[in-house]
């Protein structure tokens, strides 16, 4: 295609933009509701200070500030007695409100100011989550985290992560409208894409099938086709519905994408797969078909880490085309970090974009005839 010729002396100057510091207001996974209820608090690095994550004496986990207001004390390194939290280093107790309730050793009633910050907490899909809102609100019906039915009927979660330094989490959604990622950087052969934004939520709707001529070692097996619906609920929780078609079998899977922020520059990063069990499948059968799944899941988050590894922030992308809506998206992310009451229909309003992937498909497709010739050619040829 021909380029305006005005236009070639220009130089497109890359805008770094700010950084955002805040922390997204959601729902944030911290992993496998399971993992937190060992009996002894667990720490968490989250929104630049340190979480403690207990379950109190109704069997609820509960998220508070880890830093004790006393003498500083780590409050994740201390123990449970009678439901509450209490510090290793004086016994303070402090409860899942984040108040401080006992001072055993003193003659006096905890100090009025006695206080650190609470988390609210969620159980749901088997995961704890915790809600984060600069401004202290509550978390509101509507953006709750939705149930997954009949879970009991699909394989545990394989659950994996990583942390990602130097990287902001919208490098991460970014890729949710990202169609043309998935041939170069996953090995798939998208056939059709379109994205939906919503008020909280956000939707990708992708056909695709592996490339063939890339092979073992690929993200996508080259047998199986996939039609997936993966859906954004808030600014940090992505659901994966996914539709195999594995040399006729059909394997209906859930992989979820998580992450929450450590700091304004680090973020942990979290997987998980989970197949329907098959009928007339033997159930280690069918775990071994999700842990196949879920490696392939970990080979692609780890082929996105190391493109953000080297890859600048770049607020002002030059798009072509048949690129997807990285601006919309960007514009509905927005609404997660500004105070409720200064969020606007451009960021929450009904989008709904295709995007036209005809050329793109036909061109990928005559590179991967390309590279099966390559590869035969070098087949046929005397070592």
């Amino acid at each position: 295609m021909r380029r305006d010729s005005a236009l070639e002396d220009e130089i497109r100057e890359i805008d770094t933009g700010v950084p955002m510091t805040r922390f997204a207001r959601g729902w944030h996974c911290l992993g496998r509701a399971a993992d937190f209820r060992t009996g002894t608090p667990t720490g968490v690095e989250a929104f630049g200070t340190r979480l403690a994550i207990f379950e109190d004496d109704e069997q609820r986990l509960q998220a508070i500030e880890a830093r004790c207001p006393h003498r500083g004390g780590d409050l994740s390194r201390g123990s449970v007695k009678d439901g509450n939290l209490a510090c290793p280093l004086h016994d303070w107790r402090w409860a899942g409100d984040g108040h401080c309730v006992d001072v055993p050793y003193s003659r006096q009633p905890p100090p009025a100011a006695a206080r650190v910050r609470s988390w609210p907490t969620l159980e749901e899909n088997k995961l704890l989550f915790v809600w984060n809102d600069p401004e202290g609100n509550p978390p509101s019906p509507q953006v709750a985290i939705p149930k997954i039915p009949d879970l009991d009927e699909w394989t545990d979660w394989s659950w994996d992560g990583t942390v990602v330094t130097g990287t902001h989490p919208r490098e991460f959604v970014d890729n949710l409208v990202d169609c043309p990622h998935f041939f170069y950087l996953h090995f798939g052969v998208p056939s059709h894409f379109r994205v939906l934004l919503e008020g909280h939520t956000a939707a990708q709707y992708l056909r695709m099938t592996g490339r063939k001529d890339i092979g073992p070692g690929s993200e996508h097996d080259t047998t199986m086709s996939v039609y997936s619906v993966a859906t954004y609920h808030g600014p940090a929780y992505l659901v994966n519905h996914q539709d195999f078609d594995l040399e006729g079998m059909k394997i209906y899977g859930i992989g979820l994408f998580t992450y929450y922020p450590v700091n304004a520059e680090t973020m942990h990063l979290n997987w998980a797969m989970s197949i329907k069990r098959i009928d007339g499948l033997p159930d280690n059968v069918t775990q071994l078909i999700a842990k196949s799944m879920a490696e392939s899941t970990s080979l692609a988050l780890q082929q996105d880490v190391e493109i953000w590894r080297y890859k600048t922030r770049i607020d002002n992308p030059m798009l072509s085309e048949d690129d997807g809506p990285i601006y919309q998206l960007r514009r509905w992310f927005d609404q997660f970090y500004v105070d409720a009451d200064a969020v606007t229909p451009t960021m929450t309003d009904r989008f709904e974009h295709e995007v036209e992937i005809e050329t793109a498909r036909q061109y990928w497709e005559q590179e991967v005839a390309a590279g099966l010739q390559a590869a035969a050619a070098a087949a046929d040829s005397p070592s």
